[in-house]
C-alpha cells in the first residue's frame, strides 16, 4: 500500500474547488475501472485514495480562516458541486501574500484577508507537504514566483497550475533538480 501524498494547495478557487470535490468523489476508484477526466486511477502505486490534503492557502477574506471544505463554496467560487466534501475536513485556509494575485478586475470583487501571512516555507515544512498546487489568479507572475521560493526552500514539488513559465524554464528546473524535487505544469 502506498503511501498518503500531502498536497497543500495555493490559490482555493473554483480550480481548487474541482480538485478537493474530484478527491473525494474519485476516492474509491479501482484500477482497472475507466472514469471520465482520470486517464489513470493507478499511477505508480499511487491512487486517488492516497492524495490527502495538507494545507490551503489564500488571501480572500471570505475564505481565510475557513476549513477548506467551506471555503471551496465561498467567495467568488461558483463551480458546479459534484461530490459531497465534508465541512470539517481539518484544512484552515491560511492567509498568503498578495504580491501581484489580486488584480484590477478581482479587486472589485475580493478583499484582502487582514494580517499578515504567516511563513509559508514553514507552514508547508509543519504540514509535511510533499507537493504544491499552484492555482493562483492568471497573471500573478510576482506571487507566483515568491511562492515558488518558498516551495524550493520547504522542499516540496510543485505542479504549477497556470500560465507562469517555471516548469518549463531551465533556470527553475535546475533549482528543483538541485533539490531532487519534481516540478511540473505551467498551464
Amino acid at each position: 500500500m502506498a503511501n498518503k501524498i500531502r498536497v497543500a494547495i495555493i490559490g482555493v478557487g473554483n480550480c481548487a474547488s474541482s480538485l478537493v470535490q474530484g478527491v473525494y468523489f474519485y476516492q474509491d476508484a479501482q484500477d482497472d475501472e475507466i472514469i471520465p477526466g482520470i486517464m489513470h486511477p493507478n499511477l505508480g502505486g499511487y491512487r486517488i485514495r492516497d492524495i490527502e490534503f495538507s494545507a490551503a492557502i489564500d488571501i480572500d477574506a471570505e475564505k481565510v480562516g475557513k476549513d477548506l471544505g467551506e471555503a471551496i463554496w465561498a467567495g467568488q467560487n461558483n463551480t458546479v458541486r459534484f461530490a459531497e466534501v465534508p465541512t470539517h475536513t481539518g484544512i484552515t485556509v491560511t492567509r498568503g501574500v498578495v504580491h501581484d494575485g489580486l488584480g484590477p478586475y478581482l479587486s472589485q470583487k475580493i478583499t484582502a484577508a487582514e494580517g499578515e501571512a504567516p511563513n509559508i516555507a514553514q507552514l508547508l515544512k509543519d504540514t509535511k507537504t510533499d507537493v504544491v498546487i499552484n492555482y493562483l489568479p492568471v497573471g500573478s507572475e510576482k506571487a507566483a514566483r515568491w511562492y515558488v521560493e518558498q516551495i524550493l526552500e520547504a522542499g516540496c514539488a510543485m505542479v504549477n497550475c497556470i500560465p507562469v513559465f517555471i516548469a518549463s524554464d531551465p533556470e527553475w528546473q535546475a533549482r528543483f533538480r538541485e533539490r531532487g524535487l519534481p516540478v511540473i505544469g505551467d498551464d
